[in-house]
């Protein structure tokens, strides 16, 4: 524990020295974090990661980018997620950024940046995935403040780096069976960005430089090795599902409902229109799509935990805590459907019951600010006002509001029992403040 929070205040340091934030949110969904999880396992394996290790999430922006800023998470926005078509090119971007990983580039940057006395690529990385939630949203969504230039400048990949990451990439996607086209294709969506004005341009091309040069060899590899390769089925519907969920959420709940026939499959046409109907919102028809998905796939327990958010935000609350008990019961391990749990048992009034919930979301994924939240709602209603202020100040330190963590982190050392193990968390957050209090003067 006292590891973790030395890293955690690198984190707090490197945000009090963040000048000029721009916000990110980082989506947080069981259903998509599961699907991206299967899609990138093939890759991750033949890269020699470990796929419990490497996690794939998205943030939520329009313009097109893919990044890692540690050797844990690879990062990729909502606007090149939903202008890919098919598995092969998401699989393709997995493995660029995976060859990344495991050639070291971040591990060398981070020790480039230590040696300047800056913060490493790690806080940075863990900052992103600890930022907490403001309020519940229809996915989740993350905020935190982080500084655009630093963001660009320790993300930013040399062409020798690019030039390795393509053609390891490559190698994995061969080893795993997957089409190599789909590489191309993603590249194909940044071509012609080197001749457009710096501000005109995505992300990408400021992170990974594109050359004519590159794009070349990397035609000339497929054209090599290039077979007919069969798409593989089950990927093909996690990637369907990825992109359904995702648009029906951020694009209008009319362009969805317009283009529910154009789905993969029958329950993900359900789940689209579900949730374009409980975005609209008609709560009625949201349920009534929602229970012929569930009937549908009963055993899905990401179908129950959707059940159970438009339930929870239609405001049905003993509805809602049966389909997350469901879910939860379905996938016990699963952090974000036992925070949902107990998000719905808060709202039935069943705060005790809600703090076990929580309390083993948190034990799996303290990253969660939602969670931590509704953590600290229930630790108050259940008379552990203690608790309750370590909570807040722990998810105050994680979004980088750091004078609000001291002063619940000091209201949390004086109601805690001296040398227990939470009065040390206390301590922690508040050592970690005052240090980065006095890096801003």
């Amino acid at each position: 524990m006292q590891q973790l929070w030395n890293v955690i205040t690198a984190v707090l340091l490197w945000l009090a020295m963040t000048l000029q934030a721009g916000a990110v949110t980082l989506i947080r969904d069981a259903d998509i974090e599961y699907a991206l999880s299967e899609l990138a396992r093939p890759i991750l394996q033949a890269a020699g990661l470990s796929p419990a290790s490497v996690r794939v999430m998205i943030i939520q922006d329009d313009t097109m980018n893919a990044f890692i800023l540690d050797n844990s998470h690879i990062f990729i926005h909502s606007g090149l997620m939903l202008r890919m078509t098919d598995a092969a090119m998401l699989q393709s971007v997995i493995a660029h950024e995976a060859a990344h990983i495991a050639n070291g580039h971040i591990a060398r940057r981070s020790q480039n940046m230590a040696r300047a006395n800056t913060i490493t690529g790690l806080g940075i990385a863990l900052a992103a995935a600890a930022a907490a939630a403001s309020g519940r949203s229809e996915l989740a969504g993350v905020g935190l403040g982080v500084s655009n230039s630093a963001r660009r400048v320790f993300m930013s990949h040399t062409r020798s780096e690019e030039a390795a990451a393509d053609n390891d990439g490559l190698r994995y996607m061969e080893r795993a069976g997957i089409d190599t086209r789909g590489f191309t294709e993603v590249l194909n969506l940044f071509r012609g960005q080197e001749v457009l004005a710096e501000q005109r341009q995505d992300p990408y091309a400021h992170t990974h430089p594109l050359s004519r040069d590159r794009l070349r060899a990397v035609e000339a590899y497929i054209q090599a090795r290039r077979g007919e390769v069969a798409p593989d089925p089950a990927a093909q519907y996690w990637f369907a599902r990825v992109n359904g969920k995702l648009s029906s959420f951020l694009r209008a709940p009319r362009w969805t409902l317009d283009r529910v026939r154009q789905s993969a499959t029958p329950d993900i046409a359900l789940m689209r229109e579900a949730i374009a109907w409980h975005r609209t919102p008609d709560p009625r028809r949201a349920i009534a799509a929602v229970d012929k998905l569930v009937a549908m796939r009963p055993q899905d327990a990401y179908v129950h935990d959707l059940r159970g958010q438009i339930l929870l935000e239609s405001r049905q609350f003993p509805a809602a805590v049966n389909a997350y008990r469901q879910a939860a019961a379905l996938a016990p391990r699963n952090a974000l459907i036992q925070a949902g749990y107990g998000r719905a048992l808060l709202a039935a009034d069943q705060p005790q019951a809600a703090l076990q919930a929580l309390s083993a979301s948190r034990d799996r994924d303290f990253r969660n600010g939602a969670m931590l939240r509704d953590l600290g709602v229930a630790y108050a209603k259940t008379g552990q006002a203690g608790m309750a202020s370590l909570v807040t100040a722990e998810r105050f330190a994680l979004s980088g509001r750091l004078d609000d963590a001291l002063i619940h982190a000091t209201r949390a050392a004086g109601l805690l029992p001296r040398g227990s193990t939470s009065y040390n968390r206390a301590q922690d957050v508040i050592f970690a403040a005052e240090t980065a209090a006095k890096q801003r003067r």
